[in-house]
């Protein structure tokens, strides 16, 4: 057992001083005054936060790679030991590995490697978002168009028969893909998003009825809202869609971030949408046949469509106080609890609460990540 004390815990609503902090195997087991530690927990080892924020681990539901590789370059165990180690890092404890559109053979080998691991939690890994193929071609951004196709119903019972602890998300657009593909999907667990979609407002409304519940990448890659036209994104604000957002400047202006916030509130989650320069110095990478650049802090591709990012959970978080106008505290909720909802897994990740997880993130007073702990292992 350890605990871990002089910091500020933060338990959901806000940030609370003088706790200590109660980690038995990979679980947190108890919160505790450090008035009492001694006489609770009589010579426990301690870990000093030196006076920094406690919070849950960072969830990201959008990651491509990092590291130096990338998801789709190599489907392999491997492949995920290295983004994990990198997104520690930065923060991130659990993640979605993201494949991006691409051959059937690709997503069975996916399906496959996931299904192998007896041990996701070991690798940070919470299960596959499958983005594509089933996209529309106009709002494919640096998606290789070769690969979009319509849903074949062989390759969605592959998906189905996987089920929810394999694949937590498929993104598709929704005008291009049937009611029953999208019920088959829902119905097993399986979380659907609408993303790279070029559809209306009514298409997506026509469809959410059938188990759409997340959107992928607010604003990039759907129909804009306009007044006569609210599109994608209209239909995202408007109903019970809940939706990751990119927060690294290059995506969306702050502003935009600001409003959807507004109008959103807990449905709205930071991804990173991260690629393989992340915790590297390469100049450029290709993704799925297409070269994608890295300069500046951002990626793109050779005719200026963005390609991914280089964002990091922590640098997301400190980019939403900074200049989206928001709390430390509501930032932390759209980094862990806001992405633990999303996915339903909010009974075991995104909050510090005895019986979750012990993914634990220490940050300095300018939001620097001092420490991480990952299912009670410190790193």
């Amino acid at each position: 057992m350890k605990a871990i004390i002089n910091g500020e815990v933060f338990l959901g609503n806000k940030f609370y001083t003088e706790k200590a902090l109660i980690i038995d195997g990979e679980r947190i087991i108890d919160i505790v005054s450090e008035e009492t530690l001694n006489s609770d927990y009589p010579k426990i080892e301690t870990i000093d936060a030196e006076k920094g924020y406690i919070t849950p681990g960072f969830i990201d539901l959008q990651l491509n790679g990092c590291g130096g590789v990338l998801f789709n370059d190599d489907i392999s165990l491997e492949t995920l030991e290295i983004m994990h180690k990198t997104n520690l890092k930065y923060g991130c404890t659990s993640f979605t590995p993201t494949l991006i559109t691409t051959s059937d053979e690709n997503i069975e080998k996916a399906l496959n490697l996931v299904k192998s691991i007896d041990d996701k939690g070991k690798y940070g890994v919470l299960g596959l978002h499958i983005e594509g193929p089933y996209i529309s071609t106009e709002k494919k951004g640096i998606h290789n168009s070769k690969f979009i196709r319509k849903a074949d119903e062989t390759m969605i019972d592959k998906i189905v028969a996987a089920g929810k602890e394999i694949v937590k998300i498929i993104t598709l657009a929704p005008e291009n893909t049937d009611k029953r593909t999208i019920s088959k999907l829902s119905a097993v667990g399986i979380n659907v998003a609408v993303g790279h979609s070029n559809a209306t407002f009514e298409e997506v409304k026509e469809k959410e009825a059938f188990g759409i519940t997340l959107a992928t990448h607010l604003y990039n890659a759907m129909t804009s809202f306009n007044h006569r036209e609210p599109g994608v994104v209209g239909a995202i604000f408007d109903g019970d869609i809940k939706a990751g957002v990119i927060v690294d400047g290059f995506h969306c202006h702050y502003s935009a971030i600001k409003s959807a916030i507004k109008i959103m509130g807990e449905r709205l989650y930071l991804v990173t949408d991260a690629t393989s320069p992340v915790g590297t110095d390469m100049e450029y990478f290709y993704f799925e046949g297409n070269k994608v650049y890295y300069k500046n802090g951002k990626c793109f591709g050779e005719d200026g469509t963005l390609g991914g990012s280089a964002l990091t959970m922590d640098a997301g978080v400190r980019n939403l106080v900074k200049f989206c106008d928001i709390t430390l505290e509501e930032a932390i909720r759209m980094a862990t609890l806001y992405p633990a909802k999303a996915i339903r897994i909010d009974d075991e990740y995104g909050k510090i609460s005895p019986g979750y997880f012990a993914d634990i993130v220490i940050l300095d007073k300018h939001l620097k990540l001092k420490k991480v702990i990952a299912k009670g292992t410190v790193i």
